[in-house]
């Protein structure tokens, strides 16, 4: 049996300085969908750490209003990490600065995974990934411009002839990184195709800071079983957890060896309807920035709740009626009737 498939036992926490994590179950950054309402909602289910929205560099370094919106954040939210794409090392350290002088977060989490093509054709992302020796000085610069810890999320390479993680780990532990949250795809997948995640388990093997495993991880037995069978310090869930947030919860009962008792249709619609006032809330504060809004905040908030919804109708009776629904509803009262003729 090889080192990275023997079972290994699992951590309750890592310590990144300051920072812990406990557990070790992070939830990753995605556009458009990891708000405050959302990170709150998954911290409360047991996430051990939240990351921010995919946030400019350049519009943080020049303090634009509307890019700070993106660092907007709820107080039960933390621990929680600013999550931060660019290339330019100078603009990357000014922009972790301003993240850290809100005194809103634990840790900085630098992009170099994103496989969005007009964020790679800026050499930001993914694209970093084509030249470790700069992403290592990106990485140095920021960690020389901040105290708290800096984090990296990654992939495994830019397409399946060009797997380079090995050289790119090694960069980003030289340049000072704390962790590295790794994806088990390359960029060119983005999130076609099975995970490779004996790549993950080797980077473990090969490096001391502490290596986070992340992709394809769709249940609480996935999850635990990714996790122990490659050895690595904890793992990082995406888009597994919208819809779900409980994932965080049941993994968590299960680390404990507590039972896991899902929640209830009417906790669900009670959770759901939380996170739609938050995101009226966050909806009425990024009003503020914008000059002209084509949507009033509860119409704004109730599009970006459709699709948490969406994915809770997954596999139940007339999806296709419901999803029409979803997808004309524009107040809280369309809402709060569907949900509880969903689950009530």
């Amino acid at each position: 049996m090889s080192l990275a498939h023997q079972p290994q036992p699992l951590k309750s926490s890592v310590s990144l300085g300051a920072l812990t994590i406990s557990p070790p179950v992070v939830l990753a950054p995605m556009a458009g969908i990891t708000s405050p309402p959302f990170r709150q909602l998954c911290r409360r289910q047991g996430c051990g750490l939240a990351v921010t929205e995919l946030t400019s560099a350049e519009g943080l370094a020049r303090g634009q209003a509307k890019t700070l919106h993106f660092l907007e954040t709820w107080p039960a939210e933390r621990p929680l990490a600013a999550h931060i794409y660019g290339r330019d090392p100078d603009i990357m350290a000014r922009a972790a600065a301003v993240a850290e002088s809100l005194g809103r977060f634990d840790s900085i989490d630098i992009n170099a995974g994103c496989p969005v093509p007009k964020i790679m054709r800026r050499g930001e992302g993914a694209g970093l990934l084509r030249d470790p020796n700069h992403l290592k000085r990106v990485v140095q610069a920021v960690c020389a411009a901040v105290k708290l810890p800096v984090t990296v999320k990654t992939r495994v390479g830019l397409a399946a002839n060009r797997i380079n993680i090995s050289e790119v780990a090694q960069a980003l532990e030289e340049g000072g990184a704390a962790a590295i949250f790794l994806h088990g795809r390359v960029a060119a997948k983005r999130h076609a195709g099975p995970p490779d995640w004996s790549l993950i388990a080797r980077i473990k093997q090969e490096r001391s800071i502490p290596i986070f495993g992340n992709g394809g991880i769709t249940s609480a037995d996935e999850a635990l079983r990714l996790w122990r069978e490659n050895g690595v310090d904890g793992i990082m869930i995406g888009r597994a957890a919208i819809g779900n947030p409980w994932l965080f919860a049941e993994i968590a009962c299960r680390l404990e060896n507590r039972p896991w008792t899902p929640p209830t249709p009417a906790e669900r619609v009670e959770a759901l309807l939380e996170m739609l006032d938050g995101l009226i809330k966050l909806a009425e504060l990024e009003q503020r920035h914008r000059r002209r809004l084509r949507y009033s905040a509860e119409e704004s908030a109730c599009m970006q709740f459709r699709t948490h919804a969406s994915l809770l109708l997954r596999g139940r009776p007339h999806q296709r009626v419901l999803m029409q629904r979803l997808m004309s509803f524009h107040s809280v009262a369309d809402v709060r009737a569907t949900l509880h003729e969903i689950f009530c």
